[in-house]
Order: structure tokens, then sequence, then C-alpha cells
């Protein structure tokens, strides 16, 4: 017994209706045999009411109604199926999405109701005058939203397209934008001339987008048309390529190679700080950072002083971190005018580390930012690497911070010293945390040392606001118990913060107050008002 491989016309044909997963192929597809029969105009026309769309084309015309009617044969020359390879199925949208077709072309014309084309009934085909365009026309279509889908459609479509009179933009056709020939196909590279390149892409095949970024910022994106003869899209719709991932990579690498004919030019043509200002984010994010292996300064984006008060941002930006003033070159690291240090983001192991490069002047800098051969790798030290000690300078008193989501232990003293190495600074104005001591000196009053401790972060990865106010509200409120010394001084400091005088009960009244004399840990007493000068009868 023998088994062979056969089709079932009538199956195919019922679940042919289910192939095609967008309603506008259609249109696509009309436009595509449009531009293969090598129209210079395509003229689209629908009316919501009526739900009659009309595509008319200048193309060569059809010459052989029963190949567009055969599924699975294209019917067009062999340069164009050895070029584009068509599938031959894309007209049979037309019959699954209306109720009657109209075909005139060339000497031609026929005009069947869909139903009966598809249970196979014959067509007849009338011999009309000789029609200058090809027309079809199609009746019963839903197309809610045509012109705006439209206008995605033709974005790169080479041939002119007109919707209801009106020509449609061909913001990225060939010919719209300067394209460069390459080995994928035609590629337009966004940000060549001020740099500010994206890596966003809108690649097109045989006119029709195959893949794009889910968002880009208006023309900021390179377009590519890729050469048919290489690359395939997906049957029935054509709109996604097959080995998407993979061809993915290899136009990614076409786009790379492109921009590195484009860095070299701009290099030999600028001079230094122009070349690096305007293209090291491109250099960067292509990959070709090795351009300035031997240019004897530094990309400012590279480097950052610290401006602020380190602490570990959670979701906030390092606004600690500030761009430098002016370019550093090689002469300035040399011979050390610059210091520069690797940090990782502030954390609970190397707040210190911060604090001691803020008071030290270094600069900030992270070797991954250029070359691994770059001349500057062998200059930038590592701090982290080394052991930090802190060490309080007159230590006052020392006590535990009863926080709501932070516990550390709270020295006060005159002033906190950091040595690391041989490098050593002295704190007088700013809290340091280290190895579960948050160190006060003389000159910090506020809560902000426990971002230092702390992140804030919890384990469902939120950034717990309220905790972090609540912690930082309660260390300023240590500080200043711990450092009072002034008994009148004090209670008058917290009576400020109550704002006794808001209650017209309280107004005007005098008490006795006793701390630490009771179970409550105070006494008030309400004492006589005192006399006023019209009471005692004096004038």
């Amino acid at each position: 017994m023998q088994v062979q491989v056969r089709i079932n016309e009538e199956g195919a044909l019922r679940n042919q209706r289910y192939a095609f997963t967008d309603k506008f192929t259609l249109l696509s597809e009309l436009m595509q045999n449009a531009r293969r029969a090598g129209a210079r105009r395509i003229e689209i026309a629908y009316d919501d009411v009526s739900r009659v769309l009309r595509v008319v084309d200048d193309g060569c015309g059809i010459a052989d109604f029963q190949k567009l009617l055969t599924l699975n044969e294209s019917g067009w020359d062999k340069p164009t199926c050895d070029e584009e390879r068509p599938f031959g199925i894309g007209f049979s949208k037309c019959l699954y999405s209306a109720s009657r077709c109209v075909i005139m072309s060339r000497n031609w014309k026929i005009d069947f109701l869909t139903r009966d084309a598809l249970d196979r009934q014959p067509i007849e085909v009338l011999d009309i005058d000789c029609h200058p365009h090809t027309v079809v026309e199609l009746h019963d279509v839903e197309l809610p939203g045509l012109e705006s889908r439209l206008h995605t459609l033709c974005s790169g479509f080479p041939v002119a397209v007109r919707f209801n009179g009106n020509e449609l933009p061909r913001m990225h056709a060939i010919g719209y934008l300067p394209f460069a020939p390459t080995p994928i196909g035609q590629v337009y590279l966004a940000g060549t001339g001020d740099g500010k390149h994206t890596k966003d892409t809108m690649v097109y095949l045989q006119g029709f987008c195959v893949m794009r970024p889910s968002y880009f910022h208006g023309d900021r994106v390179n377009v590519v048309h890729l050469d048919s003869k290489t690359f395939v899209a997906r049957l029935p719709d054509r709109d996604k390529l097959i080995d998407e991932d993979d061809q993915r990579k290899r136009i990614n690498a076409c786009l790379a190679s492109l921009w590195r004919l484009v860095l070299v030019g701009a290099k030999a043509r600028l001079d230094a700080e122009a070349f690096v200002e305007t293209f090291f984010d491109a250099m960067r994010r292509w990959g070709h950072l090795d351009l300035l292996n031997d240019i004897p300064l530094l990309p400012r984006e590279s480097c950052r002083r610290i401006g602020g008060y380190p602490i570990q941002e959670g979701y906030e930006d390092c606004h600690y971190l500030h761009d430098v003033e002016r370019w550093l070159t090689r002469n300035d690291v040399e011979d050390g005018r610059a210091i520069l240090v690797n940090l990782d983001a502030v954390n609970g192991d190397n707040a210190a580390h911060w604090m001691l490069a803020r008071a030290q002047g270094y600069i900030v800098f992270s070797p991954a930012a250029l070359h691994r051969d770059h001349w500057v790798q062998s200059h930038v030290h590592y701090p982290e690497d080394e052991t930090v000690h802190v060490d309080a300078v007159g230590e006052q008193c020392r006590a535990t911070l009863e926080g709501r989501w932070i516990w550390p232990l709270v020295v006060l003293c005159d002033a906190v010293t950091i040595t690391i190495g041989h490098a050593q600074t002295t704190i007088t104005e700013d809290g340091v945390y280290h190895d579960g001591t948050l160190f006060i000196p003389a000159g910090e009053c506020c809560g902000e040392p426990v971002r230092q401790a702390s992140d804030f972060i919890d384990s469902n990865d939120q950034f717990l606001d309220d905790h972090c106010d609540e912690d930082r509200d309660a260390l300023a409120d240590l500080i200043r118990r711990l450092r009072s010394v002034d008994p009148k001084a004090t209670l008058d400091s917290l009576l400020q913060e109550l704002k006794l005088e808001k209650y017209p009960l309280l107004r005007g009244r005098s008490f006795r107050l006793t701390v630490g004399h009771s179970q409550d840990g105070h006494v008030v007493d309400v004492m006589p008002p005192v006399p006023s000068p019209t009471d005692t009868g004096r004038p």
C-alpha cells in the first residue's frame, strides 16, 4: 500500500478564510499587486456608508484572470518570482472580505458574487473596451479606521497612493530619505549629523513594515528597506520576517557597521572636543568606543563630581552627582589634578567611601564607560578594594535610633575621620553611616543620614515613603534630644513644634511643668492668672 500528500481543495478554500490575521491585508495585497505590475500611482476610495472599496492603479494590468483566482499560483513572470517570492494567495483575502467583486483590466471584466466563486462556480470573463487602468471594486467590505491604517501602510511604500483624493505621506519611502546601499538593502541612519542616534528601527520589505519599535519619537528612527532576494516574510500577512530574532541581529550588525563608517569619517573631519561631544553616545550604543582610545580627553558623560550628600537613592535620581564643569584631559589625569575613582552605587557598605571621595574632590568614573584598552583605565582607583576606617573625634554620647525601618547606633561627636589607605579626611558637617553606626558630627542636625543607612525599599520593590519620613524625623529628634544642655532652650524648642498658640483654651494661661517626677513622666499644674495692673488698682 502506498500513500501520498494530497490537498482537499474544498477544505483548503474553506479554511483559507482563517489564514489572515488582519482585515486590512486585502489593501496591502492589492497595493502589492499594483506595485509588481509597475504602477506609478494607486487611487483608493472607500465610503463607510456604502462600504464599497475601489482600488485603481496605472500598472500593466492583469493578463490572465484565471491566475488571479488560482490559489498558490502567483501568475507573475520569472524575474518577479525570483526577486520577491510571491505566494499567490493574497487576492483570496478579497473573496472572504466582500460579497461582490468587480475587476476591470485591459480588455476584460469580471463581476461575480464571492460566495459563488468560493463554491467554484464558473465566472464569465467579459470583453470591454480597452481600460487604461486596473480597477478592483469590492462591495460590503468592513474597514473601520481605514484612513489611519493607510497612513501606516503607505509610510514606506514606493508607489504614490491617494485615498479619497488626498495623497498619503510616505516619509520612509526610498527617495524621501538619504539611504545608503548595504548588504541587507537600503539603510537610513538617524543622527549621523548631530549624533542624536537611536536604536529604534523601522524595517520594510517590499514596501511594507515587517519590524517596528513599540514606540519612537517623531522622525528620530532608523529606516531599513530589506533586499527581498535575501529576506522572506511569513505567509500569509507578510507582516513578520521568518526567523525574526536572527534577522534582527543581522540587521543590527549592519547598522553598527554603517555607524562605524560614519564615525570614522566624523573623527577625521572634526576636532577632538566636537567629535566626542557629538558622537560619544552613538559610539557607546553601537559598540565603537575604541575610536576614543587615542583621544587625550574624557567624555563629559563618563565623569561626575559629587556635589551633594550621597544617599541610597532608591527610586530617586542621583541628585548628588553633578556634571564636571570642563573637559578632563589626559594631562589632568596623569598629573594627578583629577583623581578618578570607581564606586558602586551608594549602599550600607560603601557610604564612607563616598563621603571621603566627596571631601577629597574625587571624580566618579565608570571604567565600563570606555573601551577596555583606553588610556584612562590604568589611572582609575578602586577605593572599595581597600579597608575603610571611620572614627569619632570627641565623642559626646551614643544611643540607638528606634526607627520604624532601621535601628542603627547613633554616635554624637565633634567630627568624623575617614581613612582609606593613605587618604584621610575629617568631616564636621554631615553624618556618616558605617558598619551599622550613624556618626553625627557637630554640624549635622537633620535626619538625612538615615538615607545612607537604607534605601527604604521593601521585598515588593516598593519605596516606603512614610517609613523614610518617620525615620528621618526620628533621627532629627534624637539628635536634638541628645544635644540638649540648656533646659529652657530645649523646652522652648519643643513647645514651638507643638504650636500651642493655636489652642484658644491655652492662650494666656500659665503652667508649672515638672519633668520625670511621675509615672507618666511629667506633672503639669495650672497656675493662677497673673493680676494685671488694672486688677490691682494701680494707674
